[in-house]
């Protein structure tokens, strides 16, 4: 099984939603007031969702091909997870030097579900472990719920080790999405292997469950009776940092189902070619860090431009974008010429 472009492409997709939420934090003048905010708002429900979904999803896709000792196992995506939050801490050296350098971020929980995800490889296979990892992923979320309060006045007595342990999507509770994505994973992966109708009755059975959700928030919207509305005053927050609450969770996980199944039929099945999507995907981690450095140190920090035009502001994010596909081109044909091997789906591509 080679790479499956509707995986980098759903990847693409997420990357393009990163950048639009830097960019409408840094670029936009806070005199742009609500419609700031709920850009700001709309565009943080799912990168990072997808991101760590896609953890999961694509963990066991080399295994599922060829098993190996869970030694074998837990070694080598020991090493990969340690590889990806170490990148973390450097991006905090590079580019976000207004915080701590131990402050934990969505590379560092994406690392950490690596290293675990990875030992859980071997018993995937049973089906009761599925199930119970999907009844742990409900108790995970509901346990930091329940102990929120606490994790609060917790943080206000340690705030060094909160800003190391629950900064920006921190593992408590954000590892639950990349558990639901490798039960996910593996599932789809037996569906495959029993032929191209039931892989398709998979992703329609995802389709449904997507849309089911989607419908839920909808009518919750419609109809709630009290505020908040569409904003971050109806989620958790801890440590300045947001997690999804409630109908929340409806619209992001079911915005992450839609995306998937929809991904899958059109680049999949309808073969539809979408190869700069694909090229965000498969160079997501050098993009991470470069549009911040362009988009936070250059712009908004060196430059100190900040946009009061909604035009101008759109016209700078294609043009950003464009950019940014010119450097992941460049990216991979450097790569490319050192020769640099891949596996065929790694849980955040390099390039």
């Amino acid at each position: 099984m080679g790479r499956l472009t509707f995986l980098d492409g759903l990847r693409g997709i997420a990357l393009v939603l990163m950048v639009l939420n830097h960019t409408s934090r840094d670029w936009l003048d806070a005199s742009l007031s609500w419609p700031r905010y709920y850009l700001i708002y709309g565009s943080v429900l799912l990168p990072a969702a997808i991101f760590l979904f896609l953890v999961g999803f694509v963990l066991p896709i080399g295994y599922y091909r060829a098993p190996q000792p869970a030694g074998v196992t837990a070694k080598r995506f020991f090493r990969r997870g340690i590889g990806i939050m170490a990148a973390g801490y450097l991006l905090n050296v590079m580019v976000l030097r207004h915080q701590p350098v131990w402050t934990g971020d969505v590379l560092h929980a994406i690392g950490l579900a690596v290293i675990l995800l990875g030992l859980l490889l071997p018993l995937m296979r049973y089906p009761s472990t599925r199930w119970v990892l999907l009844a742990a992923t409900v108790v995970y979320y509901l346990a930091f719920v329940h102990a929120l309060p606490a994790l609060t006045r917790w943080s206000v007595d340690h705030p060094r080790l909160a800003k190391a342990v629950f900064a920006d999507f921190p593992p408590w509770p954000w590892l639950s999405v990349a558990v639901l994505g490798l039960v996910m994973g593996w599932t789809w992966l037996d569906a495959r292997a029993r032929g191209r109708v039931h892989e398709d009755r998979y992703f329609v059975a995802v389709t449904g469950v997507g849309v089911l959700l989607l419908l839920w928030y909808v009518g919750w919207e419609w109809w709630k009776p009290t505020p908040p509305g569409f904003g971050f005053d109806r989620d958790y927050g801890l440590n300045q940092h947001w997690s999804p609450r409630g109908v929340t969770i409806c619209l992001v996980l079911g915005g992450v189902a839609v995306l998937l199944a929809t991904t899958y039929w059109l680049m999949e099945r309808r073969r539809l070619q979408a190869p700069w999507l694909v090229l965000l995907g498969q160079t997501a981690m050098m993009l991470y860090f470069t549009h911040q450095l362009i988009e936070l140190t250059l712009v908004n920090e060196l430059l100190g431009i900040q946009m009061t035009s909604w035009p101008v502001y759109w016209i700078a994010n294609a043009v950003f974008v464009i950019l940014l596909i010119f450097l992941g081109r460049a990216w991979r044909a450097i790569r490319n010429m050192g020769g640099t091997r891949r596996s065929p789906q790694a849980p955040l591509a390099t390039g």
